[in-house]
């Protein structure tokens, strides 16, 4: 086989190799030496994820059976154009917030460069797998490592953040395990392109065994992906850990909604038969009130970072109504909206990491104190991401609840939605009204503080939010590619070649 061949495996291969380089002598408790091998492998991981698109879109979805084993026992990765949009947003993700940390977050506790890269190996794992098992293991990877990320640096709010958060994933995991169970009992199979050629051919106890996993799997993804009420873990876990931890973990409910995406569109589709919209009247109450829920957080939140995580809650919601949707108009809306949400999400963090640092014992708290010293750079990116994240025009979070909205314009479900998505909006704006005024305007006396952001941290703000105007200025073709993106995935996992199926 080609190099070119082995391209779909080099975003699970890359950092993980990497990781293992960094814990060895030569790199081992030396930033000086690992920082520039992380960045050159953030960059590779982001060159060979457009890579991966561009073959999407040309030549159709690349496959990788690792050792040549055939599916459905083998194990196998697809690169379809969602699947490369992930890794896409993942790198850029990753090269920003490393870029943040190699300001001095990194240096606070060890082992944050491995871990980093075993993190993105989980992630990427997650995005490309086409096996439920496969997608249960790159699960404990990302999280085990996120463990560890979560609480680097130390302090008791961060220990307790994560005792809460280890023990409910572990949780979480237990109902992964038994539901994969139920499946492989129904369907004889984990491999997602084999069960979805089976869901229609089940018979009548296999279709209530499946249904059974089917449900617990997405009892799963919604913990993942913060659904009410699965949701409570996420805004202590985020707000607690550090800026460019935080803002990396922006795509970690976005591998919950991913995993949905993936399960309950490509396999209980609508070619499933009986186990066709297995999801899709729980989707719709959960994520109205996912929304809800959130909104109502957002307006009682005291902290720029827990107004933030509250905000990836909303998101979150946003996202599980299009799902319940399930046309391939409101995917696609899904999709630009689901980058935009991820990387305006991560500035956010990190903006907040900003002011945290320049105010002193006031932090990042919507009450009066001393001004910051960098008040007007940080105010700008203050307003570039508040009117952002409200929807405002003409940036990409206005052109991603418009898309949304109208791909509702003739559903059943049109005046509920329209209805909690516009007041979220204006529940949003009157948040950031209430923090811009308190942290930039409530002011008295000269800066308490003398610390300045590092050239680094600007450069990974201000890259993140660059991307809101490009998804305006290459709105066109964006949107082109994320509706192509649903209509395969609405196609289900297409194969170029028939799966062998083993007796």
């Amino acid at each position: 086989m080609s190099l070119a061949e082995h391209l779909v495996f080099f975003p699970v291969l890359v950092p993980m190799l990497v990781g293992i380089i960094l814990l060895l002598p030569p790199f081992h408790q030396n930033l000086e030496r690992q920082r520039p091998l992380v960045m050159a492998a953030n960059l590779g991981l982001l060159v060979v994820a457009v890579l991966l698109l561009g073959q999407a879109v040309n030549d159709g979805p690349s496959l990788y059976r690792l050792g040549d084993w055939h599916p459905p026992f083998g194990i196998l990765l697809v690169a379809d154009q969602l699947a490369s949009l992930m890794l896409i947003l993942t790198a850029i993700l990753a090269m920003t917030t490393h870029w943040y940390a190699c300001a001095g977050d990194d240096g606070r506790g060890p082992f944050f460069q491995p871990l980093f890269m075993f993190q993105l190996m989980g992630i990427n794992g997650a995005f490309l797998t086409a096996d439920a098992f496969n997608l249960f293991v790159f699960f404990e990877i990302l999280l085990i490592a996120s463990y560890a990320l979560l609480i680097h640096g130390g302090g008791k709010h961060r220990t307790q953040a994560a005792v809460h958060y280890v023990l409910l994933n572990l949780i979480g995991s237990a109902f992964f395990l038994i539901g994969l169970g139920i499946l492989y009992a129904s369907f004889g199979s984990l491999n997602l392109p084999d069960m979805a050629q089976k869901a229609s051919q089940l018979s009548d106890d296999n279709i209530i065994l499946a249904k059974s996993g089917g449900l617990l799997l997405l009892l799963v993804f919604g913990l993942k992906s913060a659904m009410l009420p699965l949701h409570f873990w996420l805004v202590r876990t985020y707000s607690m850990t550090s800026a460019p931890v935080a803002a990396l973990f922006a795509i970690m409910t976005k591998v919950g909604i991913y995993s949905i995406w993936r399960v309950h569109t490509a396999v209980f589709g609508d070619h499933a038969g009986e186990l066709s919209g297995l999801a899709s009247d729980w989707l719709w109450v959960l994520g109205l009130l996912t929304i809800a829920v959130g909104a109502v957080a957002a307006l009682a939140s005291q902290t720029l970072r827990v107004l933030t995580a509250n905000l990836v809650v909303v998101s979150a919601g946003t996202l599980l109504i299009s799902i319940a949707v399930g046309t391939e108009e409101a995917t696609a809306a899904a999709i630009y909206y689901l980058l935009h949400s991820t990387l305006m999400s991560a500035a956010l963090f990190l903006l907040a990491g900003l002011i945290q640092e320049q105010r002193g014992q006031a932090q990042d708290r919507f009450v009066k104190a001393k001004p910051l010293p960098q008040a007007v750079p940080l105010g700008i990116a203050f307003f570039i991401l508040a009117m952002a994240m409200v929807g405002m025009p003409p940036l990409s979070g206005f052109l991603g609840k418009v898309w949304l909205l109208q791909a509702t314009v003739s559903h059943d479900m049109m005046a509920w939605v329209w209805s909690v998505l516009l007041i979220s909006g204006l529940a949003a704006l009157v948040v950031f009204s209430r923090a811009g005024t308190s942290i930039f305007w409530r002011v008295q006396g000269q800066p308490g503080s003398d610390v300045k952001a590092h050239g680094l941290q600007w450069l990974a703000l201000y890259m993140l939010l660059s991307m809101s105007l490009l998804m305006v200025v290459f709105a066109g073709p964006l949107t082109d590619l994320s509706a192509s993106a649903a209509s395969e995935l609405y196609s289900g996992l297409a194969l170029p070649e028939p799966v062998e199926v083993q007796p």
